[in-house]
């Protein structure tokens, strides 16, 4: 009978709690459950969230439902009498100073499936150390948790405080949750589909079937034609594997226990639906019905063979999209643009035109593989295909380049200040609206008077990329005529001495309808989007807090600190100031450059560069979400 009593009592207790919207208290994790909702940022997985106030003249605390009430503001006018409008709220709640605060806010985040509790204030909270320390010994006093809780670090102002040992109180920064992730959705979505499970080396051989999940143990560097993707490593979130997987709108999570699930392996070779949310994932059994996808007709591609003469990119090109492919059209714009704004281009950016593409692979050792590969039947055959590719390749680097070009390079950089020249691929198929092609083609250096690393070779293995395995590949999935693809080549100086690297997304993309940039920035040449096992970027949202003005008023929220760097920020706030300023004003004026009437986000990548940390623009293209 006792026990009976207990039991009930609990679930009194529970209900109680699950019916009132706020308590002074939390004495169990039971108690945590009933007020827990999802943070409002999406910037980490496996979060859940309390929300915190403490009235300061009151002198009482509140830990309330956050699916219930959202935001802070809501709760102060809808239970605490608060009646100023949201601007004056902000402004005397997330200052530096105690004077004009009625209240202090704050999370109470919990990692799902750990005892590793995280107190964190907004990123534009101003909250001087004192008043911190005091909030955060409030929670330790008023909850089950007590000192096992820690502070989470998430702007440059605290991390500045914590370099100067200012803190009392335990701090972590990001890699404190970031060890403890084991799930991380990378597109989300519904999908159904056959489960298989491979390992990535052996997609060279083998082909994974277009009604298929796949179950990865790594990122591949080709992206199968499957229904949905599951990789047993997390993923820098602007990789290349999630951009294609975007452009693609295929479903994509990272799960470090995929192949260790007890549930996945049960489910291997069965039909199964597949749903990625931000914060957890479901796959189960399915009878539902596989469709496939129909692709109408081909998308002939325009080439303009016209123009033979080198384009001189400090020029914007009339109609270059024809002749010189995207990104070196992008990068005449960015040239002009860097004239009104303080950034810096590549320096000697020209392009080479089309036409020495589509006259080298005319040639009789050339053309005939491309015509056998084209009108191959069995498309389903990986083997001949690689096969047929690779010879492709070989025969495109064998054949010697016409020596007018290499003439034309060299007049054109004799009196250049740089010896070492960046060939980057400019095809008519990237850097599209509906097709990004982020990483399917080759870059490469090219040196100026070098035996080794000449011009003519760094060319013509750009131009082979156009035949890559992953750029083939995905022409063909997106119905592409792979007769008219060309590769313009854009030819700059090469950058050997950058500091750090990075790709700025104009848009919060953890966060819907709040503004804000994206930006993921790695130490040295270490690739944001191509990064080695085990790398972290540093990761931060920026944006303007009240909807401010002033451009050089803005907030940085951290996601992540590159772990080449031991944890330590890569830039110094005027260089974010900077980043904030001139991705905006990039966005804008290619906006009208693209003569486009909606809001659509730009990806932009960029280099801090020598002992002036100088800011180099190197790309901008739509971002396709």
């Amino acid at each position: 009978m006792q026990k009976y009593i207990c039991s009930f009592i609990f679930f009194f207790i529970l209900t109680s709690l699950s019916a009132q919207r706020y308590s002074a208290t939390l004495s169990n994790y039971s108690a945590y459950k009933a007020f827990r909702g999802k943070p409002l940022s999406d910037k980490f997985s496996n979060i859940e969230s309390v929300k915190i106030v403490y009235d300061l003249r009151k002198q009482k605390m509140y830990y309330f439902d956050s699916t219930l009430i959202p935001l802070h503001y809501d709760f102060a006018t809808g239970y605490l009498g608060y009646n100023q409008d949201v601007e004056v709220f902000n402004n005397d709640n997330y200052s530096d100073t105690e004077k004009n605060r009625n209240y202090l806010l704050g999370n109470l985040n919990h990692i799902k499936g750990t005892d590793k509790w995280i107190f964190e204030l907004a990123a534009s909270d101003h909250m001087p150390v004192a008043l911190i320390e005091r909030f955060y010994n409030l929670i330790v006093q008023s909850s089950f948790i007590g000192s096992n809780l820690k502070f989470y670090l998430n702007n440059p102002e605290q991390m500045e405080w914590f370099q100067q040992n200012l803190f009392k109180i335990p701090c972590v920064k990001s890699n404190y949750i970031f060890n403890e992730l084991t799930y991380q959705e990378v597109v989300s979505g519904s999908t159904i589909g056959i489960l298989k499970q491979y390992k990535v080396k052996d997609l060279a051989i083998t082909k994974p079937n277009p009604d298929e999940i796949i179950v990865l143990d790594g990122t591949p560097d080709i992206l199968p034609n499957v229904r949905g993707i599951i990789v047993n490593e997390l993923q820098t979130p602007l990789s290349h594997l999630v951009l294609l997987g975007k452009n693609r709108k295929i479903p994509i999570m990272a799960y470090t226990n995929a192949f260790k699930d007890d549930n996945i392996k049960k489910l291997l070779s069965k039909k199964v639906e597949l749903k990625i949310q931000t914060d957890t994932f479901y796959i189960r059994e399915s009878t539902k019905k596989i469709v496939a996808k129909v692709i109408s007709k081909k998308k002939k591609l325009i080439i303009n063979n016209s123009i033979t003469d080198l384009v001189d990119l400090s020029k914007i090109p009339k109609n270059g999209i024809s002749y010189i492919g995207s990104k070196a059209q992008n990068m005449s714009y960015l040239i002009a643009i860097s004239k009104d704004i303080s950034f810096k281009t590549p320096e000697n950016a020209h392009a080479i035109p089309f036409y020495y593409y589509t006259q080298h692979i005319q040639k009789a050792s050339i053309s005939p593989l491309i015509t056998e590969l084209l009108n191959y039947q069995h498309k389903d055959s990986t083997v001949w295909i690689n096969h047929q590719l690779k010879k492709i390749r070989d025969a495109i680097k064998k054949e010697p380049i016409d020596p007018q070009l290499i003439a034309k390079l060299n007049e054109t950089f004799k009196n250049a200040s740089f010896k070492n020249f960046r060939f980057r691929s400019s095809t008519n198929a990237e850097d599209l609206d509906d097709f990004n092609g982020a990483g399917l083609y080759d870059s490469k250096t090219g040196i100026r008077g070098d035996s080794i690393k000449t011009f003519e070779k760094a060319i013509k293995q750009v131009w082979a990329s156009v035949w890559n395995e992953a750029s083939y590949g995905e022409r063909e999935l997106f119905g592409i005529d792979q007769q008219s693809i060309a590769m313009g080549v854009l030819v700059h100086r090469s950058f050997p001495d950058e500091l750090a690297n990075g790709v700025i997304i104009t848009k919060n993309i953890f966060r819907k309808n709040f503004p804000g940039i994206t930006v993921n920035i790695q130490k040295g040449e270490n690739s944001v989007v191509k990064p080695e096992k085990g790398e972290i970027c540093e990761q931060f949202i920026a944006y303007h807090f009240n909807m401010g003005t002033d451009d050089a008023d803005f907030d940085v929220d951290y996601t992540s600190n590159s772990n080449l760097n031991n944890n330590e920020p890569l830039l110094s706030r005027k260089e974010m100031s900077r980043l904030f300023l001139v991705s905006q004003k990039i966005e804008q004026k290619m906006y009208r450059y693209w003569r486009k009437n909606s809001y659509h986000p730009v990806d932009i990548e960029f280099k801090i560069v020598g002992e002036n940390r100088d800011l180099y623009i190197k790309q901008v293209r739509p971002f396709n979400e």
